[in-house]
């Protein structure tokens, strides 16, 4: 079986990016990570070089593939932002603004039509059901779907669909095949590592295993995809507005308002990034006892339409709190997949409906945009 000394060895036939050193000798492999057959490897340039930089990088992933047992190689240019983009010297962690002009679609997406954001500003409120629910209903209506499971340390995608098998590599041998359900393409991070495996990575590993995923799938032809971010306002989310060239953004959120503190966070995250908010969808909106019938607001209600209104976005439908929703998601079937004309799945279905229309219109970024004091 290999090791790290065996991929370092193999990158040591890879010239580096100064033409001159070899990859390991110009000190640019900044990781090595190694799980079941697959070998994940990030490379530091320039980021002014990254476009000419692409050579190296399939150069690398060739050698790494060459070794005997790899099944699947991953290999990803990373960049470290210099002092002038940390910072204008003005303390108190000031930020440059973010550029005017909106971002390349890039390699590996040309076939997708468009790239749909699912998020929130904190975990715990319900929002990779409702993304796994979304591209179902998606799929329903006739859209080639597919869902790509962003959450490197937290992934949920395998448990929700059920899914235990492992993706394969693809026909052309350069990337993974997805896997499919539901009518739903599907690729997560949970595919390639064991359940109980601790995902513990630093931030230029994780945006590697994301562009990887991202582009370096055989997604196809696809109307929509649908990608299930992980909660908060990060490098994640930073990364995936710059270089997927989104389409827009669903804000999930509980009524509470601790968990719509967090949302108006991620309204203005995106916004700040030029990312056209589709809107908001409020989960677990009331509570329907399955004894008595008798509804209760446990969270409150209404806060998420409060919400849209006040930033002037669309207030995209309310989903309850049902035993229904969280047995299917335990269970791997989605009540959009399990039961598609019930009561708990017509939330979902308005909600895909939405989508598709803002999608078909070309739908921009609405309202009016806060100002966002840092420092």
């Amino acid at each position: 079986m290999y090791n790290t000394d065996d991929i370092y060895a193999a990158l040591k036939g890879v010239e580096g990016p100064d033409r001159v050193k070899s990859l390991v000798e110009s000190g640019a492999v900044s990781g090595v990570n190694i799980r079941d057959g697959k070998v994940f490897v990030t490379i530091a340039v320039d980021p002014d070089r990254a476009a000419a930089s692409e050579p190296m990088r399939l150069a690398a992933e060739a050698a790494i593939k060459a070794i005997p047992g790899v099944a699947v190689a991953m290999v990803a240019l990373t960049s470290e932002r210099g002092p002038e983009a940390r910072g204008n010297g003005s303390g108190h962690g000031a930020q440059r603004p973010m550029p005017n002009a909106e971002p390349e679609r890039g390699v590996g997406l040309e076939n997708i039509s468009k790239i749909v954001a699912v998020a929130s500003g904190k975990g715990g409120v319900g929002k990779s059901t409702t993304a796994a629910n979304l591209a179902i209903a998606l799929a329903r209506l006739g859209l080639r779907t597919g869902l790509l499971d962003a959450d490197i340390f937290g992934p949920s995608l395998p448990r929700l669909f059920g899914i235990k098998e492992k993706p394969e590599l693809s026909d052309d041998g350069r990337s993974l095949a997805p896997l499919e359900k539901f009518g739903v393409k599907l690729m997560s991070i949970g595919f390639l590592v064991e359940d109980d495996a601790a995902i513990v990575w630093r931030g230029p590993m994780v945006m590697s295993a994301i562009t990887q995923l991202l582009r370096e799938v055989a997604w196809g032809q696809l109307d929509v995809l649908v990608v299930d971010m992980p909660p908060g306002t990060g490098d994640v989310q930073l990364t995936m507005a710059q270089n997927a060239s989104l389409a827009g953004a669903i804000i999930v959120s509980t009524p509470q308002d601790l968990a719509l503190i967090d949302a108006r966070r991620g309204i203005a995250m995106f916004q700040q990034v030029r990312v056209p908010i589709l809107g908001l969808f409020e989960n677990m909106s009331y509570f329907l006892c399955p004894h008595c019938g008798g509804r209760s607001d446990i969270f409150a209600h209404g806060g998420a339409r409060a919400e849209a209104d006040k930033f002037k976005v669309p207030f995209l439908g309310e989903a309850p709190l049902d035993i229904a929703i969280r047995e299917g998601s335990d269970h791997g079937l989605p009540v959009m997949a399990s039961a598609p004309e019930s009561n708990q799945a017509k939330p979902y279905l308005a909600l895909a409906e939405h989508v598709r229309d803002a999608l078909a219109q070309g739908s921009r970024e609405a309202g009016r945009k806060p100002k966002i004091v840092i420092g």
